[in-house]
């Protein structure tokens, strides 16, 4: 029956004869069959007989079984099909509540899958499922290892702003590194489409009475104030509908600020969030409350009902002193020596920052002491490492209430970034990273924001939030661990070096992040030349003391004796986004672009 219903598929296409190469990749896309041209063209060459470079209806015939057929597949079929030839419908129940753990409604979606991925018209009809389409199901997006529930904004989001993890980054407008690399609008747009919510805007006087973004004192390139603006009001809601925070690193005359606060209020209009909310005049806002709104991240003068009052007025030429200080760079040469400085505050600019009023911290107990709830701090990496060891309750207790924003120190001129995890470990809200460069701390930042609908917004966990809390990362007292297992079943059609020639020599390493205790990783065997379909069959167990912080990542290598190993493609999820049975673990490379069709499968259970 599958082979009548194959050749019924393919038999216009070998009319005129072979096919070559190009005809084949489109025929198999035509077919639903997701491949890659590189192991394609591998496959291909091996089941070109005559080595003219075309293929006959036989010979494509073995191609496609080539990519369709994974003994992994067919051994799952075989256990639940009463004749290894069909699954019926039941069958289908069977499979799906007792390996993908789908408790509800199980019969309607065991239907609902058949006429969806059944390819054999007379199968679905009957209500079946043949191999060709539980291979099919096999292989979509519904037996990913991200849950579904994840994909959407399911958390409350009512919360105010403080009790959340919040998308942050850092330098925005820089591409390349800190000191002579170009800076564009592309970090900006490419961050917002990433669901970033919280920008960096480095603003300077430029020339024509044009403030201008880049980094001071560098020679990284400029750009407008207002084009950077302009760009941020397209972009600022394509991914997500929660408030953006542009956190300005404001170092213009009082003149130039009038026009930067000029430029937001005609670019944003009604999005540009210049005045209390009546519901929050001494509570910071949700996210709910602040949908499509942009906030302004600055020092201020005077208070909320101040502004409040001002509203409306004219308040040209008013201004005040703020002390600042400023690290000053001197070519590429970082000076430690500090600057202090009196900036001077137009009132203009000073009116639009209302919840996100930018102040420098001094100490936990001063905050605790006279902080304001609308009063945000920025903590340089080495200072918040410093204070997350030496003082992590108290840090605990600081960022329940204040809104705390941790960024990488002046010295990573290359823009590398730090482990945004530890960070994340005692609640701090904004961890800025830079977003321009790859590598392990942007796929955790990735992976982490997945959740909640890639929305840029994530609920802290319970005890990040409750002031009875006395949660310490490093010195768990009380846990309900997870023992999570992995078994690592096979890789699909993985990605391949330069230097592999076609037969990669893969592994994969498991990681856990989270709180110090939970952090481990675990790696398999080396599969020898075979990049296409390596199976490796281990099983791994890892137990997880706070399961709400852990993030599991997924490394794919091809073994290198003299370089070392070669990355060839990641994936990173939150551990309690991740569905149970046997799933398809997408891969991402170094960049973060998909490598789809290449894939791990694994069979995933865990256990409270």
């Amino acid at each position: 029956m599958e082979m009548k219903w194959f050749l019924s598929k393919i038999q216009d296409d070998f009319r005129g004869g072979k096919i070559n190469l190009e005809k084949t990749q489109r025929l198999l896309e035509k077919l639903d069959i997701r491949c890659s041209y590189i192991h394609v063209k591998r496959i291909f060459k091996d089941n070109d007989r005559l080595k003219q470079g075309r293929i006959t209806i036989e010979e494509f015939r073995a191609i496609y079984r080539i990519l369709t057929h994974r003994e992994e597949i067919v051994e799952i079929f075989n256990a639940y099909s009463e004749n290894r030839k069909i699954l019926l419908e039941n069958n289908l129940v069977q499979f799906l509540t007792q390996e993908q753990y789908t408790t509800e409604m199980s019969k309607t979606i065991a239907f609902e899958i058949i006429q969806k991925y059944e390819p054999i018209e007379e199968v679905r009809k009957a209500r079946q499922m043949s191999l060709e389409g539980f291979t099919r199901y096999m292989d979509s997006r519904e037996c990913q290892l991200f849950k579904n529930e994840c994909r959407k904004v399911y958390q409350d989001m009512t919360h105010p702003l403080n009790d959340y993890f919040i998308s942050s980054s850092h330098n925005t407008y820089l591409v390349s590194d800190q000191l002579v690399g170009p800076s564009d609008l592309w970090g900006y747009v490419s961050a917002l489409v990433k669901g970033c919510r919280c920008l960096e805007i480095d603003c300077w006087d430029g020339a024509q009475n044009e403030p201008v973004v880049y980094h001071g004192y560098t020679l990284t390139s400029k750009l407008l104030f207002k084009t950077v603006i302009q760009a941020i009001h397209k972009y600022a809601f394509m991914t997500s509908d929660y408030p953006v925070v542009l956190s300005l690193e404001n170092h213009c005359s009082p003149a130039q600020q009038e026009i930067m606060a000029d430029n937001l209020q005609t670019t944003f209009g009604e999005s540009l969030l210049s005045d209390m909310l009546a519901d929050f005049p001494d509570t910071l806002p949700s996210p709910e409350a602040l949908k499509f709104k942009v906030l302004v991240k600055n020092k201020k003068i005077g208070t909320l009902k101040e502004t409040h009052e001002r509203k409306g007025s004219d308040k040209r030429g008013e201004n005040q002193d703020k002390e600042t200080g400023v690290k000053k760079l001197s070519g590429v040469t970082l000076f430690k020596k500090k600057k202090t400085r009196k900036l001077k505050i137009a009132l203009a600019l000073s009116d639009l920052v209302i919840y996100t009023k930018a102040e420098k911290f001094k100490s936990f107990q001063h905050s605790r002491l006279y902080q304001q709830f609308n009063e945000n701090n920025s903590i340089g990496e080495t200072q918040a490492r410093k204070l997350s060891k030496l003082r992590a309750h108290e840090f605990i207790f600081h960022t329940r209430k204040f809104i705390t924003r941790i960024y990488p120190k002046a010295t990573r001129a290359d823009s590398s970034n730090f482990n945004p995890q530890e960070f994340w470990n005692i609640g701090c809200q904004m961890v800025a990273l830079n977003f321009q460069t790859p590598g392990l701390p942007m796929d955790l930042q990735n992976g982490k924001f997945l959740d909640n609908g890639g929305s840029g917004y994530i609920l802290k966990p319970h005890f990040l939030r409750e002031s009875e809390s006395y949660f310490n990362p490093s010195d768990i007292k009380e846990s309900m661990p997870i023992t999570l297992t992995i078994r690592l079943i096979s890789g699909i059609q993985l990605p391949l070096t330069h230097s592999s020639s076609n037969k990669g020599d893969t592994l994969v390493i498991i990681e856990v992040f989270g709180v110090p205790n939970d952090q481990m990783k675990q790696q398999t065997r080396v599969i020898k030349k075979n990049a296409f379909s390596p199976r490796w069959n281990e099983t791994f167990t890892f137990i997880i003391h706070v399961p709400e912080l852990a993030l599991i990542r997924f490394v794919v290598e091809s073994q290198g004796l003299i370089a070392g190993n070669e990355f060839l493609g990641q994936y990173t999820l939150p551990l309690l986004c991740m569905n149970k049975g046997y799933r398809r673990v997408p891969l991402f490379s170094r960049m973060g672009e998909s490598l789809e069709p290449a894939s791990l499968f694994v069979y995933v259970w865990y256990v409270r």
